[in-house]
């Protein structure tokens, strides 16, 4: 077989194993979809993403880019991002890096690339923001391994930079947001931990208001709440 035949074959085999196992699947997913998570991730071939996290179809939303960046002029991302949070409600975001990223090492090279070096400036501000660290760690492998990870910790806070994320935290129940780095080596998932106060440190520079709630009057002292 050549060219998409394998992929063709493939994906009816998928089908027929799934029928076999629950006739009515693909019935229920063709209803609607109501996803737990939002995966940001590496359009790395090597990080398939339902397949490092156990998820089927209809249970993670996705959105891939080189090095797992969220830049907010990008208005692929924002747009995947306002639909996961704001019709269909997911519970958790999740930005995936990975060990061995080759955007983060082109970034950490003084090499031009050609256009996905406009791209790339986005990785070198982390590499600026965190000049020191990066620059005292005298071995090259841990200092890419490193900066991958600064990469995602960066990526999670310009996310809840976003008037998404930002209007997203003033409801009951905002989405979670998560750094996880994956080593394909070992297969793994590593949560970088990172803190709710990581996320609201900045809450006071870009927590803005939506225009309707800025002019919203205040009520009267003793007023009832309604």
């Amino acid at each position: 077989m050549k060219g998409i035949e394998p992929i063709l074959e493939n994906n009816r085999k998928w089908v027929s194993e799934k029928q076999a196992q629950d006739p009515d699947f693909f019935n229920r997913l063709a209803n609607g979809q109501k996803p737990k998570y939002l995966f940001i991730g590496c359009s790395d071939s090597r990080v398939p993403a339902s397949a490092i996290t156990g998820t089927g179809p209809g249970e993670m939303f996705v959105h891939r880019n080189i090095a797992n960046m969220v830049v907010n002029t990008d208005f692929n991302l924002l747009s995947v991002l306002q639909y996961a949070v704001e019709v269909l409600g997911v519970e958790d975001i999740m930005v995936v890096g990975h060990y061995g990223c080759g955007g983060v090492a082109a970034a950490a090279d003084n090499k031009q690339f050609g256009l996905i070096d406009n791209w790339l400036t986005n990785i070198r501000d982390v590499i600026r923001v965190h000049e020191t660290e990066f620059l005292a760690i005298s071995d090259e492998a841990a200092r890419l391994r490193r900066l991958v990870e600064l990469n995602v910790m960066e990526q999670v806070r310009n996310l809840a930079k976003t008037s998404i994320i930002q209007n997203a935290r003033k409801g009951a129940k905002p989405p979670r947001l998560h750094g996880l780095v994956y080593d394909i080596k070992e297969g793994l998932l590593k949560d970088l931990k990172v803190e709710d106060d990581l996320i609201t440190e900045l809450e006071h520079i870009y927590g803005t208001q939506a225009a309707d709630e800025a002019a919203a009057p205040a009520a009267p002292s003793g007023t009832p709440a309604r």
